[in-house]
């Protein structure tokens, strides 16, 4: 939704902060949580007009005119809206606006998102239609340009592809702040000509390039990709990455997704080691629909960084002015200082953080947790839907792994999963051979993955194993979310599971589904590209709650698991991962053989 400049409002914002004309809402005798000067500073007034903050002060009743609306703090906090520094909505399984519907009511009023997925699917077209629902919102969603799709060129192959010629031309979109995560970072370390091209673009546009060294190789390496142009990075697990990031001038962001659990160790950057807190950032990366309404969305990642040891104040700089900064946007928002966006959170409690008013743009948009503005819907159009067109129905012996032959074991590369982490692990295993096919091992929590091209309708299917989601009964759990070229990904103990599933998620336009014994346990329809629903978020948030609990019941006791085994394709990040090309060592970037001893 529009919002005028400052230099259109300026005179207006001047008037009301000397008192000669009346404001549209003032929040009366708050304790103002000042993030410049890392005070608190109690019986303050704000004045608001045009949708931007015009006075901060005490006892701003010139302000007030007939029509003025009046907001009674009470002595409660004013905390300047929660900013998202980095995340990627198709992650929810909604659209922007139902994503903007379930984190409003939690405080969040800036969103830095990065729609990598649908441009793995649609391309071009696919960011435009996100950007423009984008600025429909009442809410500030800026949008990243993505910068890889392919995320690893070579090694998967996506339904469409960006690059430097596309990255250029939406750098002059109105709502485009910088470019998307550099995933290809094997590419930028070796100076590939395409992934410098799209950086360089970015910073002729004078916009911010956003980073992804998935890599826990601290050396040459990383200092190659640091002179490469990213500004931040989000993929730090350990206290030693945020210290590498910050020392190389990059921003350390750390996050707390649904799957996601990178604050605690990196904190310890500032906690223990006494790093400048200015350059930290917190974002979410991946939440889930479920976690965004059930748990929240920044102000769950606040409340957690404070848990961890950080001062409150410090954990909201991070959430706010620090990512304003971080973006070039200190003059637009982060902070509840004149001229600025009028975003504002009222709450009761510092360190518990209960987001009890939120006012976006100087509007009241939720109380209490609940929205008290509807918005309206974006429509999607045809081409936006219909996209998994796998070219033929599958049967179980699509996913027979035949054993070479004469062989009655075999020692084959596993991925492992590692709980609430997006890294893998690579592992090796000893597999029966039943008939000449590749069994599973139950006992040892070895089941069965597969990739399906959904793309170009080639029909082909590229079987492994997977070690870590616990399930004990015959099942199969697929899902058209398979970052990052998003083709079906199947995970199942039982083939003819595996199939069923495959042959649903077809037929319903793409989604996640849980199939076990025959039976449909769990399904979330995502029509828009295989990777959104186009229903309210509350109903998306309570099929995905279904989705995860029927995993549980197929013995899965993983931690949102669903975001594990839509990350398995993932081939930027190490250590094993599968896609339409084979099996990925991502610790070389390479192909590499499903038996060790072939």
């Amino acid at each position: 939704m529009s919002l005028k400049s400052w230099a259109g409002t300026a005179p207006r914002l001047v008037a009301v902060a000397a008192g000669r004309a009346p404001a549209d809402l003032v929040v009366r005798g708050g304790r103002w949580v000042n993030v410049h000067s890392g005070e608190i500073i109690p019986g303050i007034d704000v004045a608001i007009a045009d949708g931007r903050f015009a006075a901060i002060g005490p006892d701003l009743a010139a302000a007030i005119g007939p029509a003025t609306q009046v907001i009674e703090a009470a002595g409660r906090y004013l905390v300047p809206g929660l900013c998202d520094g980095h995340m990627h909505v198709e992650s929810g399984m909604v659209t922007v606006t139902e994503f903007c519907r379930a984190v409003i009511p939690h405080g969040t009023t800036t969103m830095f998102v990065d729609p990598h997925e649908i441009a793995n699917v649609l391309g071009l077209r696919g960011v435009r239609l996100m950007h423009d629902e984008a600025l429909a919102q009442p809410i500030n969603v800026f949008v990243q340009m993505p910068s890889c799709a392919p995320s690893a060129p070579g090694l998967e192959t996506p339904g469409a592809e960006i690059g430097p010629a596309d990255v250029a031309e939406a750098m002059g979109w109105d709502n485009i702040v910088g470019l998307g995560e550099m995933m290809n970072f094997p590419g930028v370390v070796a100076g590939d000509e395409k992934m410098l091209a799209e950086i360089a673009a970015t910073q002729r546009a004078g916009k911010t390039v956003g980073g992804h060294y998935a890599s826990p190789d601290l050396g040459a390496a990383f200092r190659a990709y640091a002179a490469g142009g990213p500004a931040d990075d989000h993929e730090g697990t350990r206290a030693e990455d945020a210290v590498a990031r910050v020392r190389q001038g990059m921003r350390a962001m750390l996050r707390l997704g649904s799957a996601w659990y990178d604050v605690a160790a990196q904190v310890k950057a500032i906690t223990e080691s006494g790093l400048d807190s200015r350059n930290f950032i917190l974002c979410t990366d991946d939440s889930h629909s479920g976690t965004l309404v059930g748990e929240g969305h920044m102000d769950r990642v606040v409340r957690h960084a404070i848990a961890q040891g950080l001062k409150p104040m410090t954990a909201i700089q991070m959430a706010t002015l620090n990512t304003a900064t971080h973006f070039g946007l200190e003059r637009e928002l982060g902070s509840i200082t004149p001229g600025r966006r009028a975003d504002l959170i009222v709450t009761s409690d510092l360190a518990a953080l209960p987001i009890e008013l939120v006012i976006a743009r100087g509007r009241l948009l939720a109380r209490d947790g609940r929205l008290v503005e509807e918005i309206a819907p974006f429509a999607y159009p045809d081409f936006a839907k219909n996209t998994v067109r796998p070219g033929r129905a599958f049967a179980a012996r699509d996913f027979d792994i035949a054993a070479p032959a004469g062989r009655n074991a075999v020692r084959a590369r596993v991925i492992g999963v590692v709980e609430n982490q997006a890294p893998t692990k690579a592992l090796e295993r000893d597999l029966p051979v039943e008939d000449g096919i590749v069994a599973m091992d139950g006992q040892a929590d070895v089941c069965q993955i597969a990739l399906i091209e959904r793309h170009r309708g080639t029909g082909a299917v590229v079987n492994a194993f997977v070690q870590g989601f616990g399930y004990d009964r015959p099942c199969a759990v697929a899902s058209t979310v398979a970052h990052d070229s998003h083709h079906i990904i199947v995970v199942g103990t039982n083939k003819a599971d595996m199939a069923l599933a495959a042959n649903r998620l077809a037929e319903v336009g793409g989604g996640a589904i849980v199939v076990s014994e025959g039976r449909t346990l769990a399904l979330v329809e995502l029509p828009i590209a295989g990777l959104m629903s186009d229903e309210r978020a509350e109903i998306v948030a309570q099929k995905a709650d279904a989705l995860v609990a029927a995993m549980r019941a197929c013995g899965c006791a993983l931690n949102n698991a669903y975001m594990q085994h839509s990350l398995l394709a993932l081939v930027v990040i190490p250590e094993l991962r599968i896609s339409d090309k084979g099996l990925i060592d991502v610790t070389r970037f390479a192909r590499t053989e499903l038996f060790v001893d072939a």
